[in-house]
C-alpha cells in the first residue's frame, strides 16, 4: 500500500515530536526508555545545592539533582526534584539528608532509606528532607562555647592585671627590685661557697677516702660482734642471772628473819642498846678530853709524877 504524502508528512511530524521530546528530556537527565523515578523534597536552607548534584544511596550515585526553587507558597521553603534511575526499593519513610560534599564547601542528597515494612516510595512521592551538621556546623558548634570561655578568661585576666597594677604601686616594686637584687648576692655568695668547699673537697680526698674506709670497717666490725652476740649462749647467761637473783633473795630473806651475822646484827636489841651506849660514852669520854686534856696527857721534863683521878673526875691525893 502506498502512502500518500500527507501520511507520509504526519508520520515525519509525530516522529520529529517525538524525538523533541525524547531529546528534551535527556537533556534534563531523564532516559524514557529506563525506569527512572522522580521523588520531591523541600528544605529551609540548601546553601549552595545546585541542579545536577549527585544523589547517592549509602554512597552509591543513583540520581541527580534535577531542579532546585522557591516552594512558590509563600513560605520560603525551597523545593528540590530529584531523579533517581536504579531500581533500587526503599519505604516511603526514607528520609532526603542534605549534608557537605566536601571541605571546600558544596552540597548534595543521600537518601537514607528505612526498612520499616511500610509501602515502597512510589514515582513522584515527596521524602522527608533533613540536613546533617557539616564540619563548619560542627566546628561552630564546638567553637562557640570556647569563645565564650575565652572572653570569660580574658575578663579575668583583664581584672587580675588591673589588681596587680594596683598592687603593685611604685614602692613595691622598688621593693621587689632590692629582693631580687638581695637573692642575686645570696647566690653569689652561694656559689663562692661552693666553690670553697669543692677546694676544700678536692685537698682533703685522701684523708676522706680514709675516713670513710674507716667507717665502712667499723660497719663491717660492728656487723660481725652484732652476729657474734645474736649466735652466743644467751640462754645460760640469763640462767646464771636468775639464779644470782634467786641467791640474793634468799639472802635478803635470811637476814629479815634474823638469821646469821648481819641479820642478828640487824635484828638484835640488846646488841644496838649496847652499841648505843658504848657510842655515848665514847661521846662523853672525847667531850672530856677536850675539857680537861690534862688527865689524859701528862708531860714533865723533870720527872714529876702525874695526878690521879678517880671514876667521877677527883682528883687522889698522894698519902704520903
Amino acid at each position: 500500500m502506498k502512502l500518500s504524502r500527507e501520511a507520509k508528512t504526519g508520520i515525519l511530524v509525530l516522529a520529529g515530536i517525538i524525538l523533541f521530546i525524547f531529546g528534551f528530556n535527556y537533556l534534563k537527565g531523564q532516559n524514557l526508555l529506563d525506569a527512572s523515578r522522580t521523588f520531591y523534597t523541600e528544605y529551609d536552607n540548601v546553601e549552595g545545592l545546585v541542579p545536577s548534584t549527585p544523589v547517592t544511596i549509602n554512597g552509591l550515585n543513583v540520581g541527580k539533582v534535577i531542579t532546585v526553587g522557591f516552594k512558590g507558597d509563600g513560605s520560603g521553603k525551597v523545593a528540590v526534584e530529584m531523579l533517581v534511575d536504579n531500581e533500587f526499593q526503599f519505604s516511603k519513610n526514607s528520609t532526603a539528608e542534605l549534608y557537605e560534599a566536601g571541605l571546600i564547601g558544596g552540597k548534595a542528597i543521600a537518601i537514607v532509606p528505612a526498612f520499616d515494612g511500610a509501602a515502597n516510595a512510589e514515582n513522584n512521592s515527596k521524602l522527608k528532607g533533613t540536613i546533617k551538621a557539616g564540619l563548619t556546623d560542627l566546628v561552630n558548634q564546638r567553637l562557640t562555647p570556647l569563645q565564650e570561655k575565652v572572653e570569660i578568661m580574658m575578663v579575668g585576666a583583664d581584672s587580675l592585671l588591673v589588681n596587680l597594677n594596683d598592687v603593685f604601686d611604685t614602692k613595691t616594686k622598688q621593693h621587689l627590685r632590692e629582693s631580687i637584687s638581695g637573692l642575686n648576692a645570696v647566690i653569689e655568695n652561694f656559689k663562692n661557697s661552693s666553690a670553697t668547699l669543692n677546694n676544700i673537697m678536692l685537698k682533703n680526698q685522701e684523708r676522706l677516702n680514709s675516713t670513710l674506709t674507716n667507717v665502712d670497717a667499723i660497719s663491717s666490725n660492728l656487723s660481725t660482734t652484732t652476729a657474734q652476740i645474736a649466735t652466743s649462749n644467751l640462754k645460760e647467761t640469763m640462767s646464771s642471772i636468775e639464779t644470782t637473783m634467786a641467791n640474793l633473795n634468799t639472802l635478803t630473806t635470811r637476814i629479815e628473819k634474823g638469821e646469821g651475822s648481819i641479820g642478828k646484827l640487824l635484828k638484835d636489841e640488846g646488841l644496838y642498846n649496847n652499841l648505843e651506849g658504848a657510842s655515848l660514852q665514847l661521846e662523853q669520854l672525847l667531850e672530856d678530853m677536850k675539857l680537861n686534856p690534862k688527865r689524859y696527857v701528862h708531860f714533865s721534863l723533870f720527872g714529876k709524877r702525874a695526878k690521879q683521878y678517880d671514876a667521877e673526875g677527883n682528883e687522889i691525893k698522894d698519902q704520903n
